[in-house]
Parts: C-alpha cells; structure tokens; sequence
C-alpha cells in the first residue's frame, strides 16, 4: 500500500473500533461507570496502571479497587489514610498492597496540597511537549515518600520508556467522547500533542505496516511511529490506536 492507501485503510479501521462496543472487554469500562470529573480520572488513572495482563485480570483488579474505595473515589482519596489498604490483600501481579499505598498518599497529596491530576500534567520549560508534561506529572508523583520498587509503575520517558499505561490515561482523558469511548475530560492538553500507547499489538502491527523500523518498544520507537501517523491526522494522530490495536487484539493481523 502506498501512503495515501494506507491512510485510508487505517481510517476505516479506526472508526470501526472506536465504538461503544470497545468498551465491553476494555478496562476503560471501570471509569465510564462514574460521571464526576474528579471520580473518572482516578479510577482511569488507577485502572491504567494496573493495565497489564489479561484484560479480564485487569477488569476484575480494577473493580476490587472500586470496591476499596467504596465507590467514592474522590472522597476515599482526600481522605485517605494508609492503614485501610496495608491491611487488605489487594495484589495484580507486581503491584502490591504497599504500592498502592504509595499511590494512594500520593494522590491524596495532588488533590489535598495541589490542584489534582490534571494540573500534574503541565508543561515544563526543560523538556518539549507530552515528554515535559509526563516528566513533570512523574517528578509531582514521586514527591512523597515511598519504596524504591514502587517508581517501576511510574513510568520515566527519560529513560526511553514508552509509558504505555500514561499515554493511555491521557488518550483516555483528552480524546473526545463523542464516539462514547473516550472521556475528552481534560481541556489543558490538546489531543494533538498525545502520544499512542505502544504495546505488542501497535508495535507489530506498526512494523507489518511499514510505518516503525525500530525493533525496541520504547520512547524512540513511539517517535519514530507518531512522526507518521502525525502526517496522517495532526489533529488526532492517537485515534490510529484503535486500528492498530484492534487489527492484533481482535483480527489477528
């Protein structure tokens, strides 16, 4: 296929996946079950960092979470105190009870002492564009104290990872919701600026496409892929996550 062919294909396939029908084995459902900003993004942001795994692993983790909270994400987390979760059994896979008292506190601290998730997020002057805003949310979150093992969930770009988990929170953040799979919550961030989420199904589906050479999953190569898919939409360059994840998770291209 040349450039024009490929567009269009990956077009076609983009808006078939992005549907409300998406959300019926995505963990993306957890939030869509909330309505108040506040509520939505720290259930996203949770479940997204859970999201590893068995998508239906990641669902039932992401509804014990919900149950920890009471269903009252927001309320749980201002008033959070860590004696509620160390003594729970709450484990998905590497990430354990202590490390979501980490997150928890740290939480608690953005929206007690700062002004939330969404302001986390901001630009800062030493780094460009969604590296900055990622570096300065990761530098926000890491501010408190926790265990060493508890930063491999806070994913460092800097590093050249490709922090699959954030890109999706803010895919999932940004993105409008007018197809009812995205909730186009946050206004501070353009869905221009935001970064596919790379995982095994985008990054082969990507190479059998032509469009990413690096064999490496990491920061490097989610440039390499934007920089194309940024000449197919500049506006949305993202919504290309649906084809390419749908062409692997349900076509098995």
């Amino acid at each position: 296929m040349n450039f024009h062919e490929l567009k269009e294909f990956l077009d076609f396939k983009a808006d078939q996946y992005e549907n409300p029908e998406f959300l019926v084995s995505d963990p993306i459902q957890l939030p869509h079950r909330f309505s108040k900003k506040e509520d939505i993004e720290i259930i996203a942001f949770l479940v997204s960092t859970i999201a590893w795994g068995n998508r239906k692993g990641i669902i039932k983790s992401g509804e014990r979470l919900i149950e920890i909270m009471e269903n009252e994400p927001t309320d749980f987390i201002r008033n959070y105190k860590s004696s509620v979760i160390l003594q729970s059994n709450f484990v998905h896979r590497t990430f354990n009870k202590e490390d979501l008292d980490f997150f928890f506190r740290s939480l608690n601290n953005l929206y007690v002492n700062r002004e939330g998730l969404e302001k986390a997020f901001s630009t800062i002057p030493e780094y460009p564009g969604l590296l900055g805003r990622i570096t300065n949310f990761r530098r926000q979150f890491l501010d408190i104290e926790h265990h060493e093992r508890s930063k491999k969930h806070v994913s460092d770009p800097l590093k050249n990872s490709a922090a699959k988990r954030l890109n999706m929170y803010l895919r999932w953040m940004t993105r409008d919701s007018r197809k009812g799979v995205d909730f186009g919550i946050w206004k501070s961030i353009s869905p221009s600026e935001l970064y596919l989420p790379l995982d095994v199904h985008t990054s082969n589906n990507a190479r059998k496409l032509g469009i990413l050479t690096r064999k490496q999953d990491d920061w490097k190569a989610l440039e390499e892929l934007m920089g194309t898919l940024i000449q197919m939409d500049a506006a949305d360059p993202v919504k290309y996550d649906f084809a390419l994840f749908g062409l692997g998770a349900f076509e098995k291209f």
